[in-house]
């Protein structure tokens, strides 16, 4: 409660002044982001599914672990991925996925690591029937982002995930 001596100051330190009307409503900001339409999104996705045919047979290795190394890369980066010194930031878990759909996520995968500049991914393949194991790397390599790849060491999912990197 207000003693009546702290009123009366504040009275006196008040005369004079006149209210204010506030009768204008101010909207608060709205932060607009820019969305891409539905059409680029296809586009993108298109421009990066171009480039994974089911024809192309490149060469690799497929007894021992995969591999690949881009033409021009140094090759210190396949030690560096087969030691694991690179952790993926983004996974990719293509378990019960056919063929078409898991061209469509890897080919999501890598639109996403370069919109987010990751340099590093790791795709899970499986084990199942192996037509994905033996798929993925195939479509990986035709793809100019793609500078390295090489089978995930144990601690990223071994035998049934790869390791990529890309240049974003």
């Amino acid at each position: 409660m207000l003693k009546p001596e702290d009123v009366a100051l504040f009275r006196i330190a008040t005369q004079g002044v006149k209210t204010l009307k506030q009768d204008t409503f101010v909207a608060p900001r709205q932060n607009k982001r820019i969305k891409k339409s539905p059409l680029r999104q296809i586009r993108e996705q298109e421009d990066t599914l171009f480039y994974f045919s089911d024809e192309y047979e490149p060469l690799l290795n497929e007894e021992r672990a995969v591999k690949y190394l881009r033409e021009g890369e140094d090759s210190h980066l396949l030690k560096q991925l087969r030691r694991g010194d690179f952790s993926p930031e983004l996974f990719l878990d293509l378990h019960g996925l056919t063929r078409e759909q898991a061209k469509l996520e890897l080919a999501s995968l890598i639109q996403a690591c370069e919109k987010e500049h990751i340099y590093c991914a790791s795709v899970m393949t499986g084990y199942g029937s192996y037509i994905l194991k033996r798929q993925i790397p195939r479509w990986l390599v035709q793809h100019p982002k793609v500078k390295a790849l090489h089978q995930a060491p144990k601690e990223w999912g071994g035998d049934a995930a790869i390791l990529i990197l890309l240049d974003v």
